[in-house]
């Protein structure tokens, strides 16, 4: 086989560069594990340079290498050649026919595959006896090799060269266009912003603010059934998010659905803060959020008790709220549903690799008594959670390809960011993420009592999503062995939000049910039966055995101490970060 010099240096210098790249990969790790690994005489384990395994990864890396080198060769000299394989399958950022059309971009693509597949073996082979500090290795291995793509680079993607060509240019002036405009923006365009607005096609179910502080406006939606349950429902969204994840397109709300099920629907929209706010804590968000909005329901609807959903975070100031409400002697809920929620703290998922002693610390010397967590900064760390999903692939199709992304409801509601507070968010980081104490029956104090969730003794349905990276499904399942009362757990399909907004109309994806009791996720699991569909249906059921008698829906809302105000979705919502 005769190979052109051209060609064959070509190739070398290919070949150059990925051995290049790997080293540098090699250097990295080898970072990762003296920053990650435990202090001494903490049963720590020094990298062994000689050790058999990592022997072995590196002589299978070499070799993968020569194999991929000596394909390259035969493809220069003979274009029937075959591929390496193995080497470019399953990963969509290389599915386009350009990769595999030039040699050059071939060689790239899996010359990255080999060496982020090594890096990831290297993380997990890393002898850290401390289970924290390997998967943060892994994370940031992660987040490295997603970084390092040639995809995500003008030089190394032969998309943005065809692009290019096929527009004559127009790509890269429109790609330049999109980067000036998320630089205005301060953020990386997610979705075609223009398609929606709030309260015209997000946030539209028909209600009104009939209450309002400085934490949150409480809205009551207007009732589409004759007869209404009783009991009148409270939902509390997130308060790190706008609420409108759960009314978003009127096909896609479960506002809306909750109303349509014959309910009194009441919502928390909690305030996006500002330097103003910037005091506020979490006794704040307990005792002038949730407690408050509990007791306003209560009094416009003449009730004793009222039904009450929280999510996610929402979920933990609820749960929270009414282990006070119990020890004060109150019994204001009947039935309570917690979707994605965390009460017990013991895995957190990805999102615990950015919180330690030393970032809480931080963040209590410099915020703990005033300021903010800008909404941005929080946005750009859950994007790092799905890095390929919300970085690269809008890097590569706004930036390189010159695209603009198509409209999409939920992408729109993540790009509206929101602020924190300084000093709820560093307490809410040390006594959930960091020291786990809302558990422990007594440790904590909030609104002037010590907590227990055992004193949270209502019913309870409990929805976890079985792909959540936010809260791990095993870990809200612990939440079934804290609270004192009788537990429903479902398991959904998906993630942390497509799992929570699936429309029981579109009855897609599926869940998982099982009447066992036992406190082990594993078991519960292996006894649950598969269900095609959405949970909301199974949900709704429990919701209106809960919810009393049927009675006359109202025929206004609020009440002559709360009258009804601007209509929903208010402006604590609109407010921008």
């Amino acid at each position: 086989m005769s190979v052109p010099p051209d060609q064959n240096a070509a190739l070398h210098a290919m070949f150059q560069a990925g051995s290049a790249m790997a080293q540098g990969f090699n250097q990295f790790l080898a970072e990762q594990q003296k920053l990650a690994a435990t202090p001494p005489g903490a049963n720590s384990v020094a990298w062994n340079a000689e050790s058999e395994e990592l022997k072995t990864l590196q002589q299978e890396w070499m070799g993968r290498h020569v194999q991929l080198w000596q394909g390259m060769l035969g493809k220069a000299g003979d274009q029937s050649a075959p591929q390496v394989a193995g080497a470019t399958t399953g990963d969509k950022r290389f599915d386009h026919p350009a990769w595999g059309e030039s040699p050059v971009y071939d060689y790239l693509r899996q010359a990255y595959l080999i060496n982020s597949e090594y890096m990831k073996r290297m993380a997990d082979a890393a002898p850290l006896a401390d289970g924290q500090a390997k998967n943060r290795m892994r994370f940031l291995t992660r987040q490295l090799v997603d970084a390092m793509a040639p995809s995500n680079f003008l030089a190394t993607n032969p998309e943005f060269v065809q692009k290019a060509l096929e527009t004559k240019g127009e790509s890269i002036q429109q790609g330049i266009q999109n980067l000036l405009g998320d630089l205005d923006k301060g953020r990386i365009s997610m979705t075609d912003d223009s398609a929606f607005e709030v309260g015209r096609n997000l946030a539209a179910t028909p209600g009104a603010v009939v209450f309002e502080n400085e934490v949150m406006q409480l809205i009551q939606y207007s009732p589409t059934t004759e007869k209404v349950s009783e009991r009148p429902f409270l939902m509390v969204p997130p308060c790190i998010n706008k609420y409108y994840i759960l009314d978003l397109q009127p096909e896609n709300s479960l506002v809306r659905y909750a109303v349509e099920q014959g309910n009194t629907v009441f919502l928390v929209s909690w305030r996006n803060v500002q330097a103003d706010l910037g005091h506020l804590t979490w006794d704040d968000y307990i005792e002038h959020g949730a407690l408050t909005a509990i007791k306003v329901v209560r009094d416009i609807c003449k009730v004793k008790q009222i039904n009450a959903l929280g999510f996610c975070v929402g979920g933990t100031i609820l749960g929270a709220a009414l282990s006070v409400a119990r020890i004060r002697g109150e019994n204001p809920v009947a039935s309570l549903t917690l979707l994605t929620t965390l009460l017990d703290f013991s895995d957190t998922g990805e999102i615990g690799y950015f919180i330690d002693e030393q970032a809480v610390q931080a963040r209590e010397a410099g915020i703990g008594k005033g300021g903010l967590l800008r909404g941005s900064e929080l946005a750009t760390v859950f994007s790092a959670l799905r890095a390929n999903d919300l970085i690269w692939q809008y890097v590569v199709g706004n930036y390189l390809k010159g695209n603009k992304p198509p409209a999409f409801d939920l992408l729109y509601w993540n790009s509206d960011a929101t602020n924190l507070p300084g000093p709820f968010l560093a307490w809410y980081l040390r006594n959930m993420y960091l020291e786990n104490n809302l558990r422990v029956p007594g440790k904590l104090e909030m609104c002037g009592v010590k907590a227990d969730l055992g004193r949270v003794d209502m019913p309870a349905f409990l929805y976890a999503s079985r792909e959540d990276h936010i809260v791990p499904w095993k870990t809200s399942y612990l939440t079934r062995s804290l609270l004192g009362g009788e537990t429903t757990f479902v398991l959904g399909a998906s993630g942390h939000i497509a799992g929570v907004i699936n429309p029981a109309a579109k009855n897609k994806r599926n869940y998982w049910l099982s009447d066992s009791p036992t406190a082990n996720a594993d078991e519960w699991f292996d006894a649950a039966t598969e269900v095609k569909g959405s949970w909301w249906p199974v949900w709704a059921k429990w919701l209106k055995s809960h919810g009393g008698k049927d009675v006359p829906a109202r025929a206004h809302l609020g009440s002559k101490a709360c009258p009804p105000g601007e209509p929903a979705p208010g402006r604590y919502v609109r407010e921008k970060a």
